[in-house]
């Protein structure tokens, strides 16, 4: 009896929010060819360990190893150490400077802590890159090298718009795709997985694969996660992000601002709930015998509960409800006064105001751009009520309860 479910329960399972399968006949073929044989698929997905920790954005690719996982496979967690020297050039419209030794290093031993948060340890490789990149010498790197041409690389789309601009693509950069590639070689990888934006390194791995004699690898990608803005990609950058090394109430509070459309994005890409099991959720939710902001709670509770625990996620829900469910508001609330000349205004009668300043101002925030990202990215509530405009009106002098992720004061302007 094969120790791998049904062909068909997995190939269902493990296309759940997937963007693109190449070729889903050929994965099928591997499902078959594994079922029969009891040997599982090498399944691997890289990481350049460029930041030190993780947002859920990220987890998309770590949780659709994770279905492999669950469905008998060998997953293959690697550490770009070696292609974190260059920097990924995907998105790039100019060269990106590269890090130091110590702090891919370090950045490294931080990702391992947080992936076996959705990973099971004991049935994952942790490979590092270096292993075989830094083995292959300079005689290497150019058999390596002859084996793509300038114009196939150029094929790129980052690489295309940045030479017909006429901005610099520094050689180095031409030679992440290939070592990102060899890396299949070297792995003997069945399948990798990527975002949407590695579909052109992913590709280059069949083709070196194909070069030495082995079977290429299929090529599964990802989406990338919208933001808690709904429109941008989820990123520090654009302060629209949930990282998972957060506490379960800001978490909590993050993800109960995301519009009720974007839920079911999320329920897809960052749950391991099956796409009948979610189907029959939104069911639910269209009939009425499930309110949106239910579903919405359960999410979080079921995100927190993966980088948490349960009873903390359950914590976190509570808090929340007293807090924007019943309208209760601390007793010890922290009060500011924040006289209205330090903002611009007048001192009595209808003012129109920058919220950004405001909320710098109270502390609850680091600077004015600091807070316009968290306006924008919807963790700002006045009065129990969600504000995503950098002005607002009012009539001074005026007493607001301003909360922005776990953060609560009193506002007096004056």
């Amino acid at each position: 009896m094969s120790a791998f479910p049904p062909v068909d329960v997995q190939l269902s399972y493990l296309r759940k929010g997937s963007f693109e399968i190449i070729r889903e006949a050929d994965l099928r073929e591997r499902l078959e060819q594994s079922f029969k044989s009891g040997k599982p698929m090498r399944v691997k997905a890289g990481f350049d360990p460029t930041a030190p920790d993780l947002h859920l954005g990220h987890t998309v690719l770590i949780r659709k190893l994770k279905h492999f996982q669950d469905m008998g496979h060998t997953v293959i967690f690697l550490i770009g150490d070696a292609t974190g020297l260059i920097g990924d050039p995907t998105g790039r419209n100019a060269t990106r400077p590269p890090l130091s030794r110590e702090q891919l290093e370090k950045n490294a031993e931080t990702y391992k802590a947080q992936v076996f948060k959705i990973l099971d340890p004991a049935k994952t490789e942790i490979r590092y890159n270096s292993e075989w990149l830094h083995a292959l010498g300079f005689e290497g790197i150019i058999r390596l090298a002859a084996k793509y041409t300038v114009s196939q690389l150029l094929e790129r789309e980052d690489f295309h718009k940045r030479f017909s601009e006429e901005k610099p693509i520094s050689v180095h950069e031409l030679l992440y795709p290939l070592a990102q590639g060899y890396d299949s070689v070297a792995l003997q990888a069945d399948v990798e997985l990527g975002g949407t934006d590695q579909k052109f390194n992913l590709l280059v791995g069949r083709e070196l694969q194909r070069h030495d004699g082995l079977p290429p690898q299929i090529v599964l990608t990802m989406p990338l996660l919208e933001g808690l803005d709904g429109v941008q990609k989820m990123s520090k950058s654009y302060g629209n992000y949930v990282g998972i090394t957060e506490t379960p109430q800001e978490m909590f509070g993050k993800l109960m601002s995301i519009s009720d459309e974007l839920m079911w994005r999320y329920y897809e890409l960052l749950t391991d709930l099956t796409t009948q099991q979610i189907g029959d959720l939104q069911h639910q939710a269209q009939e009425g015998r499930l309110h949106p902001m239910r579903a919405k709670m359960d999410l979080a509770k079921r995100i927190i509960a993966d980088f948490h625990t349960a009873a903390e996620a359950a914590q976190a829900e509570e808090n929340w409800s007293k807090q924007f469910q019943k309208d209760e508001v601390p007793e010890d609330l922290e009060e500011v006064h924040i006289a209205a000349a330090e903002l611009g205004a007048g001192a009595d009668g209808e003012q129109k105001m920058k919220l950004d300043k405001i909320l710098a101002k109270a502390g609850l925030a680091e600077s004015a751009s600091d807070a316009q990202r968290k306006i924008k990215a919807g963790s700002v509530r006045i009065d129990g009520e969600a504000h995503k405009e950098l002005y607002i009106t009012l009539h001074l002098p005026a007493a607001l309860i301003i909360r922005v992720g776990r953060a609560m004061k009193k506002v007096h302007l004056a």
